[in-house]
């Protein structure tokens, strides 16, 4: 029975070529809202570990906040934003635009998540995807770039590297 239902995980597993790439856990989330990102690194670099994990965060995403991860160095690169969104009443013109977890060392057969927390503004347009660029880099220089971003009438399985993608909901 346990083989059985061991087969049938791995066959599942096979079968969504989605779970190869870093993906977000919470896939959908409403504008004017924060929400915590949580981005799964499944695997390293063509078996090597992964070093470094770099985060872009897009435009409209602001009032970062990256968890630090025991063991790694978290930079927060900040500069300022394409125009001033309101934050709770605040115009917010600058704030984070990268986050990078170093110095670390996630192993080929290992999972981990990295986390941050952002404010989806209201300018961003609700029924849209908001696409996350991720950098994931390895011991001996390997770097896979998930930062392909689908052209119109394309989806992320259409790419071998897609960035991670948000389904944005109007606001509640």
């Amino acid at each position: 029975m346990k083989t059985h239902l061991l087969a049938a995980m791995l066959v599942t597993l096979g079968a969504t070529g989605a779970l190869a790439h870093i993906t977000l856990e919470t896939q959908q989330a409403p504008v004017g809202s924060t929400y915590k990102a949580v981005l799964r690194v499944p695997h390293g670099c063509k078996g090597a570990a992964t070093t470094k994990v770099r985060v872009r965060i897009p435009e409209g995403v602001i009032a970062i906040k990256p968890m630090p991860k025991p063991g790694w160095i978290l930079e927060a690169v900040k500069g300022p934003y394409g125009k001033a969104f309101d934050y709770y009443g605040t115009p917010t013109s600058e704030g984070v635009k990268e986050v990078v977890w170093s110095g670390g060392r996630l192993l080929d057969e290992h999972y981990d998540e990295f986390v941050l927390r952002g404010y989806l503004t209201s300018d961003l347009k609700a029924d849209t995807i908001l696409y996350v660029p991720v950098v994931q880099e390895c011991e001996g220089g390997d770097v896979e770039r998930w930062i392909e971003i689908p052209a119109e009438g394309k989806s992320p399985d259409d790419y071998k590297f897609p960035a991670p993608g948000l389904k944005l909901t109007p606001k509640k």
